[in-house]
């Protein structure tokens, strides 16, 4: 097991609060101040990256090669080229949003989508590497990024467990010695029945990797749910306003909803603690509150204890309760005032 990968000074691993990933995608909806607002939005809410699609049109497909015809799709009726032309981020405003994101001290970073991207993204430091769900089984681009010795993220949506094998041992091959997996789903969005968060643990037994969460669904609470369950890197699509539309806004966080996951997962990791009985220090002065054997009226020396001489109230000053059967016909040895905590020596 990796224990913790380090991404330009940023610590990943299961004895650190989540890395909360925040991916601009197409949200920027073409305008490069909406995304240096989506840069400045994303380190205000108090995420730890911005991520950002390395690609074009052209080199994801060609005009006329697909339309979507899937009635539960987001983008039904659209061209594949179309709604890559209207999403993909322009490679000129790369060097800006990673500059933005630097100012106010997060992480930029990218999927590239083709060898030219990640030649690209090396040229202006790109500090890691995300593979996109779509592109875990390209092996000829996973050896690409592989080669440039960044850590790498990979999402595994959308493949069988096999190929997820085959992707995880090409990476390896290719000298990838510092890997995330993320539990994903590919569907926009995804449900909280086919996110399936077991697989999380499992997945980082299976390949002894950090392993986290590209998340799709609606809100949080899966995300706050996958820390819980070990995950240690949290992905969620962001944008300013869904209202404001775009391709990817639907299933995106607004800014204090991406700030409550922030708050939520570091809560979530810190309730985590280890595995732990008996009474902790900040528990001690509550044990006052426990229950115990109090006189309920009056009670003459001699006077045999009985239900309705002696009851099992709070706080716990007297003797536990489990003793109140064996106290019940026995003599008190003096005179005892109602209100008074039972201790053996009146007995």
């Amino acid at each position: 097991m990796i224990n913790e990968i380090d991404i330009a000074g940023r610590l990943i691993g299961l004895n650190y609060k989540p890395f909360i990933i925040a991916e601009m995608s197409g949200n920027h909806n073409q305008s490069l101040e909406r995304a240096l607002a989506i840069v400045d939005a994303a380190a205000d809410a108090g995420a730890d990256a911005i991520k950002l699609q390395t690609y074009t049109a052209d080199t994801m497909t060609m005009q006329g090669a697909f339309t979507i015809e899937d009635e539960n799709s987001l983008w039904k009726g659209r061209e594949l080229y179309d709604l890559y032309q209207e999403a993909y981020t322009p490679w000129d405003w790369h060097q800006a949003i990673f500059e933005r994101a630097k100012e106010r001290g997060i992480l930029a970073f990218s999927s590239p989508f083709d060898e030219t991207a990640v030649d690209f993204l090396e040229s202006i430091g790109a500090p890691a590497y995300k593979i996109a769900s779509f592109e875990n089984t390209d092996h000829p681009l996973l050896r690409k990024v592989a080669s440039t010795g960044k850590p790498v993220i990979m999402s595994t949506g959308a493949a069988t467990l096999s190929e997820i094998d085959e992707a995880v041992r090409v990476l390896h091959n290719a000298e990838c010695t510092e890997l995330i997996l993320l539990k994903c789903t590919s569907t926009y969005p995804a449900t909280p029945e086919n996110t399936n968060l077991n697989t999380i643990p499992h997945m980082r037994e299976l390949y002894q990797v950090q392993v986290g969460l590209s998340d799709h669904t609606m809100g949080v609470g899966a995300s706050v749910a996958a820390v819980a369950l070990g995950a240690t890197v949290i992905e969620k699509h962001f944008t300013l306003r869904r209202a404001d539309g775009g391709v990817d806004s639907a299933f995106s966080l607004e800014p204090a909803e991406l700030q409550a996951l922030v708050v939520e997962s570091e809560r979530a990791w810190q309730a985590l603690g280890k595995v732990q009985y008996g009474v902790q220090r900040a528990e001690e002065k509550s044990r006052l509150f426990k229950r115990s054997v109090y006189a309920a009226q009056n009670i003459k020396a001699g006077e045999a204890f009985s239900k309705e001489n002696i009851r099992v109230i709070r706080p716990g000053l007297g003797l536990a309760p489990k003793y109140y059967d064996q106290l019940l016909g026995q003599k008190a040895k003096a005179d005892i005032k109602a209100g008074t905590p039972l201790s053996w020596d009146l007995v």
